[in-house]
């Protein structure tokens, strides 16, 4: 079977190009009758016969004559044509070839090569129709007035609904910023009726397309999914008009199987909603969602014995209007939820004013990957190395012009888990940094930090920062450049 897939990888790219036309079209990719590779050798061999039955001193005087004169070729031409023969008895025969062999190459290949290599025979052409293909699949949904990306021919998206629908498994739509692709791909939702999906993932490669559909079509196209998959494990349906009735469908179809939602900015959704689903669905590991969707009730619920332990745990806080006014979730329920998963991740992403920060960090919060998308104050990073002894990774894009020696080194004592930190448009004095680098030591695995971050001070200037930052760390490491362009 090795050498099978040898010839096979040596063998493909010939095959193609002679077979295969460069096509504009899936419609011309996708033969209706394959070529047969053994009818070209065939071909050839005929031709060589007529070529030589076609002389005018007939077919065996012709062939002595130049047998007599070139009797050396003719002898090589010979051998090369036994051994041309055996070549093509073993490695064209592909009847032969094992089925699990070409179902494996087929599946490194891109959708685009398969369509080229479902040409080279009937074989192949079959292959490119096994149900093992056609579990995992991604619609790509583009406008060519609003997108540069290739978008799956319409000619195709027809195919597998025809042919695949029933053997879809992993499925995923990224669609654009026009209306016109979140449609598109309501519209192929509706039609999986035969299908038992497992994964579902509606991505928004620009602004959220889907938001700016109807409500009730989008409901009525994503119900069908969740009727007829009884199996549904994963589902990411962020930037949706997603509501709690069908919140309710996909927990009364699927509460057995699903592991993963993620749901951020959601509008429709309300705390009671995604209540209904951590209650029924106990076997949830994996959840994001907005930080207006997060109460208590919640995470008690995430933390009943019915339920299973929660690996993963995202909240967005996001502020909508400035002077937004955020609610405060107790200790006791952030407590009890780290008893009863006490390896749990809790990722939270800030995208704050600075003046809106009132609620949070007031006490001990399990945040074990904590990032600030806005300017932050050094009063909450104060907060942060306070009440965060879980904190392993950080990232502040933006604080101000005021240095932020003090929080560092306190965040450095109180957050013993820390292995990553990223510092944007911030100010650190160098004897500050050398300190806080000192004090976590080579557990920092992820160090990034810009250049115009460091103020030399009378210890360290820039030239000599990186050597004493290198020792402490075990790397060679230097700060991160601003390119010039």
């Amino acid at each position: 079977m090795a050498l099978y897939a040898v010839i096979l990888m040596y063998e493909i790219p010939c095959l193609i190009n002679y077979n295969c036309q460069q096509a504009n079209d899936l419609r011309c990719i996708i033969p209706t009758k394959p070529r047969c590779v053994s009818s070209y050798r065939m071909k050839r061999v005929k031709g060589d016969e007529d070529a030589c039955s076609s002389s005018s001193e007939g077919p065996t005087e012709s062939c002595k004559k130049v047998r007599k004169l070139q009797p050396s070729k003719e002898k090589h031409q010979e051998e090369e044509e036994e051994t041309d023969v055996d070549l093509c008895e073993f490695g064209f025969d592909w009847a032969l070839l094992p089925q699990e062999i070409l179902l494996n190459i087929f599946q490194f290949l891109p959708l685009l090569d398969r369509a080229y290599a479902s040409q080279v025979c009937r074989g192949w052409n079959q292959a490119f129709h096994m149900p093992e293909l056609w579990r995992c699949f991604e619609f790509e949904l583009n406008q060519p007035a609003s997108s540069y990306l290739k978008a799956t021919h319409p000619d195709l998206i027809k195919q597998i609904i025809k042919r695949h629908s029933n053997h879809l498994q992993y499925v995923s739509f990224k669609v654009d910023s026009s209306t016109e692709s979140a449609e598109a791909a309501c519209d192929i939702l509706s039609q999986l009726v035969n299908c038992s999906l497992k994964t579902l993932g509606l991505i928004s490669t620009a602004r959220p397309s889907f938001m700016e559909l109807p409500k009730s079509h989008f409901i009525s196209a994503l119900t069908v999914v969740f009727v007829n998959s009884k199996s549904l494990s994963s589902l990411k349906i962020d930037d949706t008009p997603v509501d709690d009735p069908s919140l309710k469908v996909l927990v009364a179809n699927n509460s057995d199987t699903l592991r993963m939602l993620k749901m951020s900015s959601c509008p429709h959704v309300s705390p009671a909603g995604i209540l209904c689903v951590a209650d029924q669905c106990h076997g949830l590991r994996e959840l994001a969602l907005n930080y207006h969707l997060l109460s208590d009730e919640l995470l008690l619920a995430l933390s009943s014995e019915k339920h299973v332990h929660l690996e993963h745990l995202r909240i967005d806080v996001v502020s909508e209007n400035p002077g937004q006014h955020f609610h405060t979730i107790r200790k006791s329920s952030w407590d009890a939820m780290l008893r009863h998963s006490p390896k749990f991740n809790l990722v939270m992403y800030f995208f704050l004013y600075e003046d809106e920060f009132g609620p949070f960090f007031r006490e001990e919060v399990p945040i074990t990957h904590l990032y600030f998308g806005r300017s932050v104050s050094k009063d909450v990073l104060g907060r942060v190395g306070l009440h965060c002894p879980r904190l392993v990774e950080l990232v502040v894009c933006a604080n101000g012009l005021r240095p932020l020696d003090e929080e560092l080194i306190r965040i450095a004592k109180r957050c013993t888990q820390l292995s990553a930190i990223g510092l944007g448009e911030c100010e650190v004095s160098c004897s500050a940094f050398v300190e806080f680098v000192k004090m976590c030591g080579r557990r920092l695995s992820q160090l990034s930090i810009m250049e115009e971050v460091l103020i030399p001070d009378h210890k360290y200037n820039l030239d000599e920062i990186h050597w004493e930052v290198s020792k402490h760390l075990g790397r060679v490491w230097f700060p991160d450049m601003m390119p010039t362009w």
